[in-house]
């Protein structure tokens, strides 16, 4: 997952990873104007530097940002790109609140089931077609990046005695010594126990990996920082 802090008037771009096990892991963080392409991508190249695969199928969940999309396709080869549905819903929102004040908070209502999704909640399971619940709880937990909020909120709380921010150098570092203590308090990811399964699921779509210099599958020594 990645995500931008704002510190002052400073942004710091972070990602966050979930292993196999269900352990959230602070990957990496870098100080930038904006969340843009050039951005996106040196933090994304610093994690194959320091010995991601980015020649695996991966999934990444983005806010739905075209910057951040178009960096993850670049660095990855065969990227799982998710848009978080909770940013969809909160910029789509704000847009008929633009165009009709009276509708700027529209009423949520109930999704309806559909083939090979979620149930909706209340409604009668299907054993045969609804996946089991376990699933739907992973499925619930990867739709949106609300799994990384908890470490950018530690990381300002982290940093609420900072009145004065001198630099982007500064907010860099304020934002990594946050990540390590949000490490610290990290817990399971729910549905944690389904991650084997969609690791090993099929994938439907992929493309070849692209002719660039640098990409080969390769093993390189990890950093010892973020």
């Amino acid at each position: 997952m990645v995500d931008g802090a704002h510190f002052g008037d400073h942004l710091c771009v972070v990602a966050l990873g979930i292993g196999i096990d269900g352990t959230k892991h602070p990957l990496a963080v870098v100080e930038g104007a904006t969340e843009n392409t050039t951005t996106v991508t040196d933090l994304l190249v610093g994690l194959r530097d320091r010995g991601l695969d980015v020649t695996r199928p991966i999934l990444v969940v983005i806010d739905g940002a075209k910057a951040l999309r178009s960096a993850v396709e670049t660095v990855f080869d065969c990227p799982v790109v998710a848009r978080c549905q909770l940013h969809k819903i909160r910029n789509v929102q704000r847009a008929r609140g633009r165009g009709d004040p009276g509708r700027a908070r529209p009423p949520t209502r109930p999704v309806p089931p559909r083939r090979g999704g979620l149930p909706a909640r209340g409604a009668r399971r299907d054993p045969h077609r609804d996946p089991p619940r376990g699933a739907a709880t992973l499925a619930r937990t990867l739709r949106s990046t609300n799994a990384i909020e908890p470490m950018i909120e530690i990381c300002r709380d982290h940093s609420t005695n900072v009145k004065h921010w001198r630099d982007g150098t500064m907010a860099l570092r304020w934002c990594a010594a946050g990540m390590n203590e949000a490490a610290k308090q990290f817990r399971r990811v729910n549905g944690h126990l389904h991650l084997p399964a969609l690791r090993s699921a099929p994938r439907g779509r992929s493309r070849p990996p692209p002719a660039r210099l640098g990409c080969q599958a390769t093993h390189r020594p990890s950093g010892d920082g973020l």
